[in-house]
C-alpha cells in the first residue's frame, strides 16, 4: 500500500474527530443502520435520544466531515449516513499499514 498523503491525514483527522463524540457515534450508528433512504431528525432524534439544537449541532459536524449528508424533502430535513465507504476507509486508515514496520509482519490478521 501506498503511504499516507498530508491530505489523507487531514482528511482522517476531520473524521476521527466527529467521531469522538458518544452522541455523534450513536447518530452516525443510527444512520448506518437505517439505510440509504437516512431518516427525518424527528425520526433520528426519537431514535437515538438526542433532540433539538444538540442533535442539530451533532449532525451538523458529521456532515462537514463528509460522513452524514443532510437533504430537504417538503418540511423535513432527512439525514443519511452516505459515507459507509468513508467509514471503512477510516478502518483501512489504520489497519492498512498494520505491522509494516514490525521484524515479522503479521500476515494473519486478514488486513494490511
Amino acid at each position: 500500500m501506498a503511504p499516507h498523503t498530508e491530505s489523507d491525514l487531514l482528511v482522517a483527522a476531520q473524521q476521527f474527530a466527529a467521531l469522538g463524540s458518544e452522541q455523534r457515534l450513536h447518530v452516525l450508528r443510527t444512520l448506518v443502520r437505517a439505510g440509504g433512504e437516512g431518516l427525518s431528525l424527528g425520526e433520528l432524534g426519537e431514535r437515538t435520544g438526542v433532540t433539538g439544537s444538540t442533535l442539530t449541532h451533532h449532525t451538523k459536524i458529521l456532515a462537514q466531515a463528509g460522513l452524514v449528508e443532510q437533504t430537504k424533502k417538503g418540511r423535513s430535513i432527512i439525514c443519511a449516513a452516505v459515507a459507509i465507504d468513508a467509514v471503512e476507509h477510516l478502518s483501512n486508515f489504520l489497519l492498512n499499514e498494520c505491522c509494516a514496520d514490525a521484524d515479522q509482519p503479521n500476515k494473519d490478521h486478514g488486513h494490511g
